[in-house]
């Protein structure tokens, strides 16, 4: 019984919470953002292969490189931020101290670069899942929230099958699909959070940096023993033979 006020607060509570509007945000961007990745990843490497052969190309793949390395950073970040996803850094290599050249062979080796443009081109059909589940959940559940305010103009009505099984036309008939459609909305804020956190692990996964070698053992430290400082040896005294006025 003691898990029920628990269980409520967090039903009921998922509307007060900001991180449930923030989880909104993300998802809704998804689908911009998917397919803006989608068509400069398309239309950059379908244009830079074929140009390679007359240099062109090299400079194109170089910068479309560029930009998609960007791309990975700022979406590493907006999970950061709207989320709260605590993913790793991109890389554990410090690259302040390398050259233009070692700094591109080191995020060319790095695996997270190229998880990232798989995670980039997954962002447009993802996007799109997101951005449909999203609209779809707001769409019934505004509608029949909103039913007491437009009932007069627009009778809602259930069909099923083909026939008509309910037609709303009075107030209280429309103020019992506006209870109905608070439920719906609570329950699509968790359907949505449920989402974000799926895509928050998605991306900790493909933007951050997992190192399967273990790390070094931390040498324990030697204790040395402080020295004894030894004392000086004693002066030896002079034996009677060598005193001076000693007889022979």
């Amino acid at each position: 019984m003691a898990s029920n006020p628990s269980f409520l607060a967090r039903f009921f509570g998922v509307a007060l919470r900001g991180q449930t509007y923030l989880n909104a945000l993300y998802l809704l961007l998804s689908f911009p953002l998917g397919i803006i990745y989608f068509v400069f990843l398309l239309t950059g490497l379908s244009v830079g292969f074929p140009l390679v052969i007359i240099w062109i190309g090299l400079v194109i793949l170089l910068a479309v490189y560029l930009v998609w390395y960007a791309l990975i950073a700022f979406e590493r970040q907006m999970a950061i931020w709207l989320l709260q996803e605590k993913i790793p850094p991109m890389t554990r290599e410090d690259l302040s101290g390398k050259s233009l050249w070692g700094k591109f062979t080191a995020t060319l080796a790095n695996p997270v670069t190229w998880k990232g443009l798989v995670y980039l081109i997954a962002k447009f059909p993802l996007g799109i899942l997101s951005f449909s589940v999203l609209v779809s959940l707001v769409a019934i559940s505004a509608s029949l929230i909103g039913a007491p305010f437009y009932y007069h103009w627009v009778q809602p009505q259930i069909d099923l099958g083909g026939s008509t099984l309910w037609v709303v036309s009075t107030l209280p008939e429309a103020l019992l699909l506006f209870v109905v459609g608070i439920f719906v909305a609570l329950v699509s804020m968790h359907i949505l959070n449920g989402l974000a956190w799926v895509s928050g692990k998605f991306a900790r996964y493909m933007l951050g940096y997992f190192s399967s070698t273990p790390a070094a053992p931390v040498p324990s430290a030697v204790v040395t023993p402080p020295e004894v400082p030894v004392p000086p040896a004693a002066p030896e005294s002079p034996s009677v033979a060598d005193a001076p006025g000693a007889v022979e």
